[in-house]
């Protein structure tokens, strides 16, 4: 199982970091040891000062493929939930002016805790979804994938010409604007749809 992520999805999100929109799909990926799962409690890691939420909608992929056909990509997901991106990003920043890959900002023991999955069958119209971060009780990030720069099937599309998508992978699709800082004792609730999906604290 592989964790593929795609950054700057949504355009109010790459310009509140003042980054350019983009054109094209901007890919990472994260090892299977940053998954964190059952609402466990995310721990802050020691080497980050700023760590960042960023609540996206993941795909499950559920067959191998490569090189996909744009109208065979929905048949290659099947179950969506939620996940939050953690991102070191005073870490990221450095590397960026560097030019350096961003994987030690991303990749990060439990930096990618994910919900249960959900069949998309139940979701009704997947373009219009909201996905809700609250924050001790606050909300911090609130979207809707109709905002979305690059559908899911177009994001299945793109990474499969580069990359074998198999059975169990997963697919971080972007997060709307709203990222913010956490802090350790913090409690976040994620939401799909109105239906909570993520509660856990940062320790």
């Amino acid at each position: 199982m592989k964790i593929i992520a795609i950054g700057r999805n949504y355009a109010e999100h790459a310009k509140e970091l003042n980054n350019p929109v983009p054109t094209t799909p901007v890919i990472f990926m994260k090892p299977d040891t940053a998954i964190l799962k059952d609402n466990k409690p995310f721990y802050h890691p020691e080497f980050s000062q700023d760590v960042h939420h960023e609540i996206e909608l993941v795909l499950k992929i559920c067959k191998e493929g490569k090189h996909i056909d744009e109208k065979f990509a929905a048949s290659y997901y099947d179950e969506i939930g939620l996940g939050i991106d953690f991102t070191a990003r005073d870490i990221q920043n450095r590397h960026k002016e560097k030019g350096l890959p961003w994987e030690l900002a991303k990749g990060f023991d439990g930096s990618a805790p994910i919900s249960n999955f959900v069949p998309k069958a139940d979701l009704g119209d997947l373009y219009n979804l909201n996905l809700r971060l609250d924050i001790n009780g606050e909300t911090r990030q609130n979207g809707s994938t109709k905002d979305l720069l690059f559908s899911f099937e177009s994001l299945i599309v793109f990474v499969s010409k580069y990359i074998t998508l198999k059975k169990g992978d997963l697919i971080f699709t972007g997060t709307p604007p709203g990222v913010g800082k956490v802090a350790i004792g913090d409690h976040l609730e994620g939401y799909l749809q109105g239906n909570k999906m993520l509660d856990f604290f940062v320790k």
